[in-house]
C-alpha cells in the first residue's frame, strides 16, 4: 500500500481524520504492535490472542504480518513524519514468532517510520519460547528491553494459573537476555492467586531477587468475565481472590523490592533507578499518543481512541481490501481527558500536578493529604504507602461531583 493510498482508508471515520490532521505532527510517538499468537490459553487470561487450533487456517504469522505492514504504511501517511519514540511488541506471545520474526517485524517499523535516536524497543517473552540465540539475535535486530512472563516461581501457583512454563525458566531466560546485551529486563509476576501462601510469595520474590534485571511488575490476580478462571470460581471450584490478602501481598511485595534498591514509579512497577523505568508504558499513564497496530490493539493519537477489528482474519481482510480495520472509536471530550489524567498520573511516583485540577478537586485532594493517603510533592499529589493501597478509591474520592 502506498503512503498516498493509505491516507484513503475506506471508512476511516471523519472525526478520527479530523483528529489526526490537527495533530502535532513534530511530537513523538508510541507503537504498540499486538501479536495475538499463543501456543495455549492461560486459565486467567482475556486477552486477544489465539492459539493454532483456535485459528485453523483462518490466520497465520504470515498473514498477519503482510496487514501489519499494511496498517503501518497507513499509520505512517496519517501520522505525519513523527519520530517513533518507543516500541512495545506485546500479545499474545511474541516470541512465538522467533527471534527472525521479531526481527522482521521490527524492519517493518522502520520501512514505514523513523525511530528516534536512542528509541526504547521492548519485546514480551514467554521464558519456555527463548534461547540464548534468541536473545542474541534480537538485540542484534535492535530491541533494547525484553519483558519475560515469569508469574510465579511455585510450580503449584503455576499450575492454578495454567501457565505452562517450568518454575526456575524465567530466572535463566533472564540471566541469557542479560548475556546477550540487555540492560533492561523485567519479570511480570502474578500475586494474590487463590491457594498462594505466604512461602509461595516469598519464593518468587527470592527468586525476582536472584535474577539480574532491573524491573520488576507485579500484578494482582483478576478474575475477567468469559475466562477459564472466572469459571472455575463461579462454579465454586477455587475462591476469588480476597482483596485483604492481595493488599497484604502487595506489601509485601513493596517491602522485599524496595529492600533491594528497586523503587516504585508506578503503582504496579518497580525499577532499579532512574533509567529502569518503561517509557513506553510511562507514555500511557501521561497520556501521550500512540498508535497501537494489529488485530484488536487500541490507539490514542490527538485526543481520538479506536479499537481495531479483534479476529486476525477479519483484521487483515479490511486491509487487504483498502479499509480502515478500526472496530469503533471515541473522540475524547475535555472531561474525559481531565478525567483520565487524574486516573493515571496519579498512580505515578512523579504524582498528580495540583495545576490540574479544579479549586474543588484540589480541596478533596487535601482532605486525601489529611487522611493520610496522600502527600505533596513539589506541587503535585504523590500517594502514600497507604494510598497505594487505595488509588483507586482516592482517584473517585477526588473526582466525584
Amino acid at each position: 500500500m502506498t503512503a498516498t493510498a493509505a491516507t484513503h482508508w475506506r471508512d476511516l471515520p471523519e472525526a478520527v481524520a479530523r483528529r489526526l490532521h490537527a495533530g502535532d505532527r513534530g511530537e513523538p510517538l508510541g507503537l504498540y504492535l499486538h501479536v495475538p499468537f499463543c501456543a495455549t490459553r492461560c486459565g486467567y487470561c482475556d486477552f486477544n490472542t489465539y492459539t493454532a487450533g483456535e485459528l485453523g487456517s483462518s490466520s497465520s504469522p504470515q498473514s498477519w504480518l503482510e496487514a501489519v505492514r499494511r496498517e503501518l504504511d497507513g499509520a505512517a501517511a496519517l501520522a505525519g513524519p513523527r519520530p517513533v519514540s518507543t516500541v512495545f511488541v506485546g500479545g499474545g506471545t511474541p516470541s512465538l514468532l522467533g527471534a527472525h520474526g521479531l526481527a522482521d517485524l521490527l524492519d517493518a517499523v522502520r520501512a514505514s517510520f523513523d525511530l528516534a535516536p536512542g528509541a526504547e524497543v521492548t519485546t514480551e517473552s514467554n521464558p519456555e519460547s527463548t534461547s540464548p540465540e534468541f536473545f542474541a539475535e534480537i538485540r542484534a535486530a535492535g530491541y533494547t528491553r525484553v519483558s519475560l512472563g515469569m508469574q510465579s516461581a511455585s510450580s503449584r501457583v503455576l499450575a492454578i494459573l495454567d501457565r505452562n512454563h517450568t518454575p526456575g525458566r524465567a530466572i535463566a531466560a533472564a540471566a541469557e537476555a542479560g548475556a546477550a546485551g540487555f540492560e533492561h529486563v523485567n519479570l511480570d509476576v502474578i500475586y494474590g492467586t487463590p491457594g498462594e501462601t505466604d512461602a509461595d510469595l516469598d519464593t518468587t520474590l527470592d527468586a525476582v531477587l536472584a535474577a539480574p534485571i532491573d524491573h520488576v511488575s507485579a500484578y494482582a490476580l483478576i478474575v475477567e468475565d468469559g475466562t477459564a478462571f472466572a469459571r472455575k470460581v463461579r462454579r465454586g471450584e477455587v475462591p476469588a481472590p480476597d482483596d485483604d490478602v492481595l493488599a497484604a501481598r502487595y506489601e509485601r511485595i513493596d517491602d522485599r523490592l524496595s529492600g533491594e534498591g528497586f523503587g516504585w514509579y508506578e503503582v504496579s512497577n518497580w525499577g532499579r533507578g532512574p533509567d529502569s523505568a518503561c517509557r513506553h508504558n510511562e507514555a500511557y499513564w501521561r497520556s501521550d499518543d500512540w498508535w497501537g497496530i494489529g488485530p484488536g490493539a487500541h490507539s490514542h493519537v490527538a485526543g481520538a481512541r479506536w479499537w481495531n477489528r479483534k479476529h486476525p482474519a477479519t483484521y487483515a481482510s479490511a486491509l487487504t481490501d483498502g479499509v480502515w480495520p478500526g472496530d469503533d472509536f471515541e473522540v475524547l471530550t475535555d472531561d474525559d481527558r481531565h478525567i483520565e489524567a487524574v486516573m493515571l498520573r496519579l498512580r505515578m511516583r512523579s504524582g498528580l500536578p495540583s495545576a490540574i485540577l479544579d479549586d474543588e478537586e484540589r480541596a478533596r485532594a487535601e482532605g486525601a493529604v489529611g487522611d493520610g493517603l496522600l502527600r505533596v510533592v513539589d506541587e503535585a499529589y504523590v500517594l502514600t504507602d497507604s494510598g497505594r493501597l487505595l488509588a483507586d478509591g482516592v482517584v473517585r474520592d477526588i473526582l466525584v461531583d
